[in-house]
């Protein structure tokens, strides 16, 4: 796009709102490219075998330790994309989650989750370990979300799809951070998704978005723990969304504190802009009082036999701990998670497979989710081994492996199952997922 294509609103508004003399540094930026970032996916390895397999990165994102420039078109055509050793984010994007700090072992929320970029952040932050719940209202874009979580090959995931007020009553004082990326007017997107963002924009749009805001965070508010943390983020400028909402948010909520608050202009940094502010609550609250009963491993003595020959035959050792079952489709849950009875749930956990036929066969899910160290019949291809491109396209691929089911890697990473049988490797790709 070009800086003659903004709304003249916007452009009142933001000449308001900025210094004279930054106007044209700012209006500038409409005239050159977007900014692109990728950020690595250490929960599939170690930081620097990750950037040697991804030669299209260049600088480093100086907020975030995995994260980096690219100048590169249509990353979802890399291999490495399919294996989930990246994640597509926007610089400044990046800048949201850090200041979380999420940690292992903490139950950790995101509200306004899908598509899934700053989620799945968190998740590298906690290393598999607690529980992290990441919420999306519309149905369609959860199933994206949920997508991208099975991709990345998280673990300690739930993911659900619920209003706020839904989830404020179930999960009263439960979480020790929470991250409300909130529905904004998307001015930052301008540059990056200008036919959408520009046909969106009003000023109309603006005040209804601030409305939504607050009463988000309103609910946000009653599930966090006293010494819990929330971020609030937005990829927009306007006051009303930003530093206005925190202002208000700020009269209405006494027990919060504002621990920071930053403001990345598409000007004075490398990214479209972002808007983040981090609270603290203080004081007592009512602890989390878990109203029923809690979910507990309840796989059929079949189904769990069947799944465990499974596993002695493929794993070098066990993989799952808490066999969850239902309708025969087994589930290996996160460690400590609640009670998800009565809520909309897209995921929980891994999913390990389904018993057909009193046969267990193992999901893509539980690929993506494991390291081809830990797996028995192993089929390692080379980035540039034909074979690649034909199993991403679905089809049957020759392979000298013992007969059962296999993992298939592309130079260890893992792309997906196959069924090795004599020296051929059936495709068990999903077809939703196939070239």
């Amino acid at each position: 796009m070009a800086r003659q294509d903004l709304p003249q609103q916007f452009i009142d508004k933001m000449q308001k709102q900025l210094p004279e003399s930054e106007w044209e540094a700012f209006f500038a930026v409409y005239d050159e490219k977007p900014v692109k970032g990728v950020r690595l996916n250490v929960l599939k390895g170690g930081r620097e075998a990750l950037k040697a397999k991804l030669p299209f990165l260049t600088e480093p994102v100086e907020w975030e330790e995995n994260g980096f420039y690219t100048e590169r078109e249509k990353l979802g055509s890399s291999v490495w994309h399919d294996a989930g050793l990246f994640y597509s984010q926007e610089p400044s994007a990046m800048r949201v989650a850090p200041l979380l700090e999420a940690q292992a072992g903490e139950k950790v929320l995101d509200l306004c989750s899908a598509p899934g970029g700053k989620g799945t952040q968190l998740a590298c932050a906690m290393h598999g370990k607690g529980v992290l719940v990441l919420n999306e209202p519309v149905f369609s874009r959860a199933k994206i979300l949920s997508q991208n979580v099975e991709r990345m090959g998280i673990k300690n995931a739930v993911v659900t799809c619920e209003m706020p007020e839904t989830l404020a009553k179930k999960f009263s004082g439960y979480f020790d951070k929470i991250l409300v990326d909130a529905p904004c007017s998307g001015e930052g997107m301008f540059r990056k998704n200008a036919e959408e963002a520009l046909r969106e924009w009003s000023l109309e749009n603006v005040a209804l978005c601030a409305d939504r805001q607050e009463r988000i965070l309103n609910e946000s508010v009653k599930m966090l723990k006293s010494g819990g943390r929330l971020a609030y983020s937005t990829c927009t400028f306007s006051m009303e969304e930003d530093e206005l909402q925190v202002e208000n948010f700020l009269e209405k909520h006494p027990e919060m504190r504002l621990l920071r608050m930053e403001k990345l202009l598409p000007h004075t940094c490398r990214g479209e802009g972002h808007f983040v502010a981090v609270f603290e609550k203080e004081g007592e609250t009512e602890p989390y009082i878990r109203r029923d009963k809690a979910v507990q491993p309840n796989a059929r003595k079949d189904s769990e036999k069947a799944y465990r020959e499974f596993e002695k035959a493929f794993f070098k050792a066990p993989f799952a701990n808490r066999l969850y079952e239902a309708n025969d489709t087994l589930y290996d849950l996160p460690d400590g998670v609640f009670d998800w009875r009565g809520l909309q749930v897209l995921r929980v956990g891994v999913r390990l497979g389904e018993l057909k036929n009193g046969r267990f066969e193992p999901s893509h899910s539980l690929a993506m989710a494991i390291r081809a160290d830990a797996c028995k019949n192993v089929l390692s291809l080379s980035e540039t081994d034909a074979r690649v491109e034909k199993y991403l396209r679905g089809e049957t691929i020759d392979g000298e492996l013992p007969n059962g089911w296999c993992l298939v890697c592309v130079d260890g990473y893992p792309l997906g199952l196959g069924k090795a049988v004599n020296g051929m490797i059936k495709n068990h790709l999903p077809k939703g997922l196939r070239r």
